[in-house]
Order: structure tokens, then C-alpha cells, then sequence
């Protein structure tokens, strides 16, 4: 009982007040995400700056597709996360250590089938996407170089979610700012001093992420974990099947999320060029613009699984409550931002006035998804942390494939459709998340109310 006292003591998560260090956990994390927003940004910005429209097509649909990717081998990370803090918040270090070691092997498994199904399959890909002739050789190009890198985003993730499950998110913001300087340097060099378009953009991604990796596993041979991984390395199989449960729906939530975008780029590829460069566009602001909860939906995660590990159930709501109110007024002056500056938003990236035009229709429909996603990422960093990962699954799923996809082809198809009818999907899907994590809320208070009336 002392050890627990003395730990919670110690560990800002699980005592005193609950803003300040949920606050300082999220910040580097708002930075790391700005950096990684800035990491895809600044390609799509230099190669619309430098190459014709059609690159800048290639760069938009290709680094989507790599982002389907990203989102399960993050997802999977979250897994790695939730159990390391859970561990950490219960003062288990030997199951910290044999989870850590699990990942390993996990992770190792899925970067290489990974980059041999991206490098086999990126035809594929581009046709099933509907990507515009004019950018079907770039955008292939674009995907098969960025998968030689998936190695290098597999070790990424895996590092930074140790580093968030025992509460440091300073060390992922050191090692995304190395990437992300890297990253500027080689675009510039690459596009605009080589002229090689969408294929400049994905070399420089990849060495970037190649520089960041090592720089990272050199940080931590510096600063060791405060547990051993490779003592528990011989039991770390067993934490594969940790690992899956917690991370696998998360995984499989992202990569259908992502991939549900994917499908609407497709459906607006049919539109042509122009549009298929202006929802590209729109998706990489969405990265910037949301930065604020997503960094908030890991943080809660992290600080949520520490106290649930703890018992301190009561502490992690209060964090969801006041995590979620600042996460609403930003994301109010996003929506605002977005509703009546789209123009000069998307000029940031390309300089075709009709592609500025398309992309500034698009964001004043969607841009309520800014104030309504707020809320819902608060919900499920909240329900990630309380190892809720199957409903946080369900939810997404079923906004993404009831919703958002046959609301998109729909309003697609409709006679004199635009920009501005086809993205009102984005923020009734939206509301659609918003509902049914509300509704699982209150089904968790109900549950637990009748739990303490039965004891």
C-alpha cells in the first residue's frame, strides 16, 4: 500500500491536479503531430510550387495511400501504449518490459509484409484509386518509394508509443523534429533543385525517416527505458496476444478510417484533375487542423490507462471532461478558419486558381467536422485508455461504411454535383461518430452505477 501511495506521488498522472500534467504530456505531442503534418505538407506544398498538376495529384493520392498504412501500424502502436501504461501505472516493470519485447517481433512481422505487398501491388493501387491519367506513372512511382520506407515508420511508431506509454512525449517530438528537418532540406533539393516531382518528395519522405530511426535508437541506448526489454525478451511472445487484443481493433478502426478517405479520393478522382487535386489538398489541412484533439485522443490514452492501472477511475473522467472543453474551443476556430478562409488555406500549396477554388469548396461543406471530431477524438483516446478498443473499432467502422462512403458516391452522382455537395459526407459521418460514443458513455455510466449498487 506505501509502494502504491509513494508511486502515485511521484507520477503527476496519478495525483494532484489533472490539466496541468495532461496538459504538458499533450503539448509535445501537438508539436510532434505539427511536425509530422508539416513532414507530408511540405511535399505536397513544394511540388505544387515546382511541378505541374498532375505531381501534385501523385503526391496527394500517393501519400494517402501510405497513410492507410500508418494508421494500422499505429493503431497496432496504441496497443503498445495502453499496456505499457497500464503496467507503469500498476508498477509492473517485468510485463512492461516483456510487452516492449513483444512489439519487437510483431513489428519486425508487419514491415515486411508490409513493403513487399506496397512494392508488389502499387498498379493496383493507383487504378483502383481512379487516379487521373495524367498521374498514374508519378503516383506509382511515388507509392513503391515511400514503401522501401515502411521499415523505417514501423520503428518510428513503435519507439514513440514506448516513450508515450511511460509518460514522455518529448522524446517522439525530438525525434519527428530530426525527420521533419531532414525532410524540408531533400524536398528542396530533390523538387525544387533536381526537378524530380512526385519522385523527389517520396525519396526525401524516406531518408528523412531513416535519419529520425536512427537517430532515435541512439537515444535510447543513451537514455535506457526504465525497465529491461532484453531480460524479458524470451517472454515476450507471450505479450503478442496482448498486444493484438488492445491494438488490433484500433488497427484494423485507422486502417478502414483511412482507407473509407481513400475510397472518397477515389470517388472524387472521377471528377478529375482539379478535384482530385483539391481533396488531396483538403485532407493534408485536415492533418494541421486537427492537431489539437488528436494530440488530446493520445494523451487521454496514455493518461487514461496509467489511472485505470492505478484505480483511479473517477481522475481518468475528470480528464476526458477538461481535455474535451479545450479541445472544442479549438476546434470551433478551426471550423471558422476553414468556413471563411479556405482560399488562402489552400494557396499555401498550390498556386492554380481553379485548384485554390475547388479546395475552398470542399472546406466550407466539411469544416463542422472540425468542432464535431473535438469531442468525439477526446471520447476515444478515453475509451483507448480504458482498453474500449473494440467499441472505438465498431464506431469507426460504422460511420466510415454506413455513412461517409455511400453518402460520398451518392452526392457524386447527383446532377451538377461540386465540391462543396460531395464533402457534407465528411461532417454527417461525423455526427455519426459523435452519437454513438456519447451513447457508449453513458452505457459505461450506466453499468458502473449499477455495479456499486450491487456491491
Amino acid at each position: 500500500m506505501k509502494e502504491n501511495r509513494s508511486r502515485q506521488e511521484d507520477n503527476a498522472f496519478l495525483s494532484g491536479p489533472i490539466l496541468s500534467p495532461l496538459v504538458r504530456f499533450a503539448l509535445p505531442l501537438m508539436l510532434s503531430l505539427l511536425l509530422q503534418a508539416l513532414y507530408g505538407g511540405v511535399d505536397l506544398a513544394v511540388v505544387g510550387h515546382y511541378s505541374p498538376t498532375a505531381s501534385v495529384s501523385a503526391v496527394a493520392t500517393g501519400s494517402q495511400a501510405m497513410q492507410v498504412l500508418t494508421g494500422l501500424i499505429s493503431g497496432l502502436t496504441m496497443g503498445v501504449t495502453v499496456l505499457v501504461g497500464k503496467a507503469i501505472g500498476a508498477g509492473d516493470r517485468r510485463t512492461a518490459g516483456e510487452v516492449v519485447a513483444g512489439q519487437i517481433r510483431l513489428f519486425a512481422l508487419v514491415a515486411i509484409l508490409l513493403t513487399g505487398l506496397m512494392l508488389a501491388f502499387a498498379p493496383q493501387a493507383a487504378a483502383l484509386l481512379n487516379v487521373p491519367e495524367e498521374a498514374v506513372p508519378e503516383t506509382v512511382r511515388y507509392i513503391r518509394i515511400c514503401s522501401g520506407g515502411i521499415v523505417f515508420i514501423t520503428a518510428y511508431n513503435g519507439i514513440s508509443g514506448i516513450f508515450r506509454g511511460i509518460g514522455n512525449s518529448r522524446s517522439p517530438f525530438i525525434f519527428v523534429s530530426i525527420a521533419c528537418m531532414v525532410n524540408v532540406v531533400l524536398d528542396l533539393v530533390f523538387v525544387g533543385g533536381f526537378n524530380m516531382a512526385a519522385s523527389g518528395a517520396a525519396l526525401a519522405t524516406v531518408l528523412a525517416q531513416g535519419v529520425s530511426v536512427l537517430f532515435s535508437l541512439n537515444y535510447m541506448r543513451r537514455h535506457p527505458l526504465p525497465f529491461s526489454v532484453k531480460e524479458n525478451f524470451s517472454r515476450g511472445g507471450g505479450s503478442v496476444s496482448g498486444i493484438l487484443r488492445v491494438g488490433a481493433p484500433i488497427a484494423l478502426q485507422d486502417f478502414l478510417t483511412s482507407l473509407s478517405f481513400l475510397i472518397i479520393t477515389g470517388i472524387v478522382n472521377t471528377l478529375g484533375l482539379i478535384a482530385s487535386a483539391g481533396v488531396g489538398i483538403a485532407e493534408k489541412l485536415f492533418a494541421f487542423l486537427s492537431i489539437v484533439p488528436m494530440a488530446f485522443m493520445s494523451a487521454l490514452s496514455g493518461f487514461v490507462a496509467q489511472n485505470m492501472g492505478a484505480g483511479n477511475r473517477q481522475r481518468a473522467d475528470r480528464a476526458l471532461y477538461q481535455a474535451s472543453l479545450i479541445s472544442l474551443i479549438f476546434g470551433t476556430t478551426m471550423f471558422l478558419l476553414t468556413f471563411f478562409g479556405g482560399s488562402l488555406l489552400a494557396s499555401i500549396f498550390e498556386n492554380d486558381p481553379q485548384v485554390i477554388e475547388a479546395t475552398a469548396d470542399y472546406l466550407r461543406g466539411s469544416g463542422i467536422e472540425y468542432v464535431i471530431c473535438s469531442v468525439v477524438f477526446c471520447f476515444l483516446g478515453y475509451f483507448n485508455g480504458r482498453e474500449h478498443t473494440a467499441f472505438v473499432m465498431a464506431q469507426g467502422l460504422a460511420s466510415a461504411f454506413l455513412v461517409r462512403i455511400p453518402l460520398s458516391y451518392y452526392l457524386s452522382r447527383l446532377p451538377d454535383t461540386g465540391m462543396f455537395l460531395i464533402s457534407l459526407a465528411v461532417p454527417i459521418s461525423a455526427l455519426v461518430n459523435f452519437l454513438l460514443c456519447l451513447g457508449y458513455l453513458l452505457i459505461l455510466r450506466r453499468r458502473e452505477r449499477a455495479q456499486l449498487l450491487d456491491m
